[in-house]
């Protein structure tokens, strides 16, 4: 019990952890970009190295009264040199940094859509775009705040630790002691910083993933008068994130006055003690002012190697996030091709039983505010036992029975999003877990129950199936749905925009164009899910044509709640509670089954007393 209930209240600290190491693949897309920015950093580091003993051998001159020749001139030149240097390696940084960005969100968007559906039904929509979108800016930030800059620095930090060991030993161990000092305590905080960004980051997704619900289901809200609420919600999340950002905030602000503090106190000490003993005569003066230039130029490197130390910290909690998403296994990881035939059957199930992944249920109870307990009497429920059934190439076989029993589930493991927990599958001839998952979806097309309308153009829509398909083709599938009339009305054609989610489409357009959609790339075998629920009688009786015509020589699968849509079929499937009831023809079924009797009585397909005399 313990153990899923942490499931379901699991905490940002045992979120997904990544280390330096598989960051470091990240940072280097372009080795050109990167060897000129390392090129430029230590460029910078010798030419802020030579400035501060220019200016030791300026004061020297000055103090012994000896001419200054070239020296001013070349400071000037360096100086200028150094600008130069900065702005151009700021500028490779830059770019370096958005080439990180772009193979990041490449990388994590191709193995997104590659994900096995199980993820998705677990995962939220707004969580995951989260993670393609601010996650992995974050790792821009480890470039662009001084990762590479402190390869530089580093030269720069050692050059005038060596400088100021050899004009004052004892003001460097000062120094040295308050610097030891401070990085050490920005190294306590480097973890406390990584746990809380990696929080924060979660609070980001969770407020994504309530504003995309509510902007998504935005009419439906306002329907319900729900406006106020869906606010409070995304406010609470809102609130949430803000909390996390604080306390990111919170331990960020640690480190600033750390440096500062450090700084500070090297300066104080470096111009008492070694003012002192420039008045005792122990120390030239050019000497402390070398000194306190080499000083600065420690320190400055030090608060970009800490800023490094704290962009990594930062960019590993996003990269654990990140790497959440690319360490699954894509659904095709497991293929394993075989091209042994078991039968001659189009589709066939033997002896399927399914039920959902333990963690599919325990998502979608915690997304429905269910408790831990909730979440133990729903967990692994069977959704199909032991369904045997075979459809005969070219033939036409209905699957119906009342809401629940599983029908939609028959067709998600056709297509394999998932696989039956026992049993076997066959399609064409073969078990369908030796079969590609590309290769068997390319001979499958699938209308869903709720068919999805893609923002863009009709021609978007349509393309999705066919990518090579022409105007006339599209015309042609669009005319046999029914469908051409929203291409005439709009001047743009084929181009005329559905809108998001194809709001500018009623419900019955926007399921035409699903079946158009796979109409149009001519599959071996159709599965329709209440392909014609959302249609009128006129509409229904024209696209049923359409199916018809399209059907000869394949072979349909459809589920459907209208029996008047599949009374001849060649078969019909009566599925109850996850089980196969009965098997025959509409006639035959009227005669044996109860439950289809039933179901065709309360659609007035038979009169109200037929199962009596029956």
């Amino acid at each position: 019990m313990s153990e899923r209930r942490g499931f379901l209240r699991r905490g940002a600290d045992d979120g997904p952890k990544a280390s330096v190491r598989e960051l470091l693949p990240y940072l280097f897309p372009k080795k050109g970009l990167l060897a000129g920015a390392l090129v430029l950093s230590v460029f910078g580091a010798v030419t802020s190295l030579v400035q501060p003993l220019l200016v030791q051998q300026i004061i020297t001159a000055v103090q012994d009264s000896e001419p200054l020749t070239w020296l001013p001139w070349v400071l000037v030149g360096i100086v200028l040199l150094d600008g130069i240097v900065g702005g151009v390696q700021h500028f490779l940084l830059q770019v370096l940094g958005e080439h990180v960005v772009l193979r990041t969100r490449t990388q994590l968007v191709g193995r997104l859509l590659h994900l096995p559906i199980a993820e998705f039904d677990q995962r939220r929509t707004g969580d995951l775009v989260s993670r393609v979108g601010s996650d992995t800016t974050l790792l821009r930030a480890v470039l662009t705040q001084g990762l590479v800059e402190s390869v530089g620095g580093l030269l720069t930090f050692v050059g005038a630790i060596v400088a100021m060991l050899i004009i004052d030993p004892m003001l460097f161990g000062l120094t040295l002691l308050v610097v030891v000092v401070a990085f050490g305590a920005v190294l306590v905080v480097m973890p406390m910083l990584t746990r809380a960004t990696r929080a924060a980051q979660e609070q980001v997704g969770h407020l994504t993933s309530a504003l995309e619900r509510a902007i998504s289901a935005v009419r439906t809200v306002r329907a319900a008068n729900a406006t106020d609420r869906e606010i409070a919600v995304v406010g609470e999340r809102s609130t949430a994130a803000f909390g996390a950002g604080v306390r990111v905030a919170r331990i960020s602000a640690l480190v600033v006055p750390i440096a500062g503090i450090a700084v500070q106190v090297a300066f104080l000490v470096v111009i008492g003690v070694g003012g002192l003993r420039v008045a005792t005569g122990e120390l030239p003066i050019a000497s402390l002012v070398g000194f306190l230039m080499f000083l600065s130029y420690m320190i400055f490197p030090l608060g970009q190697m800490i800023g490094a130390v704290t962009a990594v910290s930062t960019a590993l909690g996003a990269l654990g996030r990140i790497q959440e998403i690319v360490r699954i296994d894509a659904e095709d990881a497991g293929d394993v091709v075989d091209d042994v035939r078991t039968s001659d059957a189009a589709i066939a199930f033997e002896g399927v039983s399914f039920r959902y992944p333990e963690a599919v249920v325990r998502s979608r109870a915690a997304a429905e505010g269910a408790d831990a307990e909730a979440a133990d009497e729903l967990a692994s429920p069977t959704v199909l036992h032991d369904v045997t059934f075979t459809v005969t190439p070219g033939s036409r076989t209905a699957i119906v029975g009342p809401s629940g029993a599983g029908k939609s589930t028959l067709f998600a493991l056709i297509e394999r999003f998932y696989d039956p927990t026992s049993g076997t599958i066959v399609v064409d001839g073969r078990d369908a877990r030796s079969l590609e998952r590309r290769a068997l979806r390319a001979g499958i097309g699938y209308v869903e129950q709720d068919a999805p309308v893609l923002a863009g153009s009709v021609r978007d829509n349509l393309l999705l199936a066919a990518p090579d398909a022409s105007d006339a083709r599209l015309l042609e599938v669009l005319e046999r749905v029914n469908l051409r009339e929203i291409v005439d009305r709009s001047a743009d054609g084929l181009d005329a925009a559905v809108g998001e989610h194809g709001v500018r489409l009623s419900g019955g357009e926007r399921q035409r164009l699903a079946i158009a959609r796979a109409l149009l790339s001519a599959p071996a075998v159709l599965l329709l899910d209440e392909s014609t629920s959302s249609l009128d009688g006129r509409n229904e009786a024209q696209l049923q044509a359409a199916i018809d015509a399209v059907a000869v020589g394949r072979t349909l699968l459809v589920i459907a709640h209208r029996l008047s849509t599949v009374a001849d079929a060649d078969q019909i499937v009566v599925l109850d509670a996850g089980r196969v009831v009965a098997t025959g023809t509409h006639a035959e079924l009227l005669e044996s089954s109860p439950l289809y009797r039933e179901l065709a009585t309360h659609q007035l397909l038979v009169p109200a007393d037929a199962g009596t005399q029956a």
